[in-house]
This record gives C-alpha cells, sequence and structure tokens, in this order.
C-alpha cells in the first residue's frame, strides 16, 4: 500500500492550490481521508483525477460532467488506462463543437459574428438592416459557421 498524500503534498505534485483541491473534495471530485486529527490524507490515485480535472476545465468541461464521468469510474480500485481512455472519449463530441465554435469566431472577429450591434462600419454589409435580429438573441452568424465546421 502507498503512503497517503496530505493536501500540501497533493497541491505540490499536481499544481493546483488546496483552496482549490478542498472545493474538489466538496465537490465530490476527489476523496480524502481523514486522520485522528482530522487532517485529509489523499490516495495517490488523486493525483490521476486532479490531471484530469485540469485537463477537463482546460478543455472548458464543466465540472459537473466531470463529477457524472467520475461517478462512472471503479470505487473498489485505481482507474485503469482504459478507463481513462473511455472517460475521455465520452467528452470528445463536445470539445470537438468548442473547437468548432472557437474556429467559427477566431475566422469572425475581423468581421461580424451577427449579433446585430450595427457597431463596425462593415456590419452594414454582412447584417444590413439589423436582418440578423430576425433570427431572435444570438450570435447567429457564429452559431452556423461553428456548425458548418462540425458537419
Amino acid at each position: 500500500m502507498s503512503i497517503p498524500l496530505t493536501i500540501g503534498e497533493l497541491s505540490a505534485r499536481s499544481g493546483v492550490p488546496s483552496s482549490a483541491l478542498r472545493f474538489y473534495e466538496d465537490q465530490g471530485l476527489i476523496e480524502a481521508e481523514r486522520t485522528a486529527g482530522n487532517q485529509r490524507r489523499y490516495a495517490r490515485a488523486s493525483l490521476r483525477r486532479v490531471a484530469l480535472i485540469q485537463a477537463g476545465r482546460a478543455a472548458g468541461i464543466p465540472l459537473r460532467q466531470i463529477r457524472d464521468a467520475f461517478a462512472t469510474l471503479p470505487s473498489d480500485r485505481t482507474p485503469t488506462r482504459r478507463d481513462w481512455d473511455r472517460l475521455s472519449r465520452s467528452w470528445r463530441a463536445d470539445i470537438d463543437r468548442r473547437i468548432a465554435t472557437l474556429q467559427a469566431l477566431r475566422d469572425r472577429l475581423t468581421t461580424c459574428i451577427g449579433c446585430g450591434c450595427l457597431s463596425i462600419d462593415r456590419c452594414s454589409l454582412l447584417n444590413p438592416d439589423d436582418e440578423a435580429a430576425a433570427l431572435g438573441a444570438g450570435a447567429h452568424y457564429l452559431r452556423r459557421d461553428s456548425r458548418r465546421a462540425t458537419n
């Protein structure tokens, strides 16, 4: 059996502040045993979970989705590479949609994203008389372009 990590050790090894680790614990993303003095002790496998939380957050995955994904992991053993692969694949479509949206946004930054603001002189060419208003609120051209990128 490996020696558990203190919160300071987990923070140092993962690069995640102790306050964030306590928050992740409160959110049910990681677990800690408590010593007789009520100090947290984390299994070394917590490093993997924290790394995946950080990767998910960097990709824009909400903590709720990360928690739901963690609920599918085995509780009776340390997750294997296969477990992590299955979990990360479940996020692939969402990440692909986010990438498409970011690419569409990047490509539209110098023109108009269909917001109807008419604040740029080119908007009258791309959205004359605020035609995008008929589509309702939001950046419709951006949504359209991001859907094209995923198809």
